[in-house]
């Protein structure tokens, strides 16, 4: 979309200039400087792809973290945020999970009542607010990584199939969906309950789905 770009800027009286060389009006410049950018835009896939794989094979091989901010209960290191043996546990968040999943694990509890109990003890949410949901309780305890295995691959966001609302931009309502855990690539970190537990509440959560 380059020359359409130029052209509306050049319609609206916006002069372009290139750094690397003068620009003339001529269709030689024009074709020139078409090829140019189609060959960017190749180089730009190129390294985006190359940028891919070699993301993917270090995480892998366990050398990179899929996190850009820590789950709730852990901390990155300053220096070495994407360093999976640098990652360290927020103990008093890492406590607030572990009753989480006890909780749970029981059967006496839900997720409503989880969250109104921190509500009412004053914890902060993984996000500092006051009021804990049902939704954030659901989305702690169904994350691997509390079972020492962070994923990659797991969320995935999947776009608007149609408008909810004649009022609403096109595109929005995207939703997120888990993805098989054959589809995942885990890292291993601490873990702050044990897979057992972990997997308990997993069946538990999905009993109680279905129930509802």
């Amino acid at each position: 979309h380059q020359m359409v770009i130029m052209e509306e800027l050049q319609r609206r009286g916006v002069r372009v200039v290139f750094c690397d060389r003068p620009w003339r009006d001529d269709p030689h410049e024009q074709l020139v400087t078409q090829i140019r950018g189609a060959v960017a835009e190749y180089e730009r896939t190129l390294i985006a792809d190359r940028m891919r794989r070699g993301r993917q094979a270090r995480l892998r091989s366990g050398q990179l973290l899929p996190w850009t901010r820590a789950p709730y209960g852990y901390r990155l290191h300053p220096e070495r945020p994407r360093d999976p043996t640098a990652v360290g546990v927020d103990p008093v968040a890492a406590v607030v999970v572990q009753e989480l999943f006890a909780a749970y694990a029981t059967g006496q509890v839900t997720l409503h009542t989880l969250a109104a109990q921190l509500t009412a003890r004053g914890v902060p949410t993984p996000t500092g607010r006051p009021v804990w949901r049902s939704t954030t309780i659901r989305n702690l305890l169904t994350n691997p990584a509390y079972k020492g295995q962070a994923a990659s691959g797991r969320l995935r966001t999947t776009p608007a199939r149609r408008r909810w609302s004649a009022l609403a931009p096109v595109g929005k309502g995207a939703s997120t969906r888990v993805h098989p855990p054959q589809e995942w690539i885990t890292v291993p970190v601490p873990a702050l309950v044990a897979a057992e537990q972990f997997d308990l509440v997993t069946r538990r959560l999905a009993a109680n789905q279905r129930a509802a």
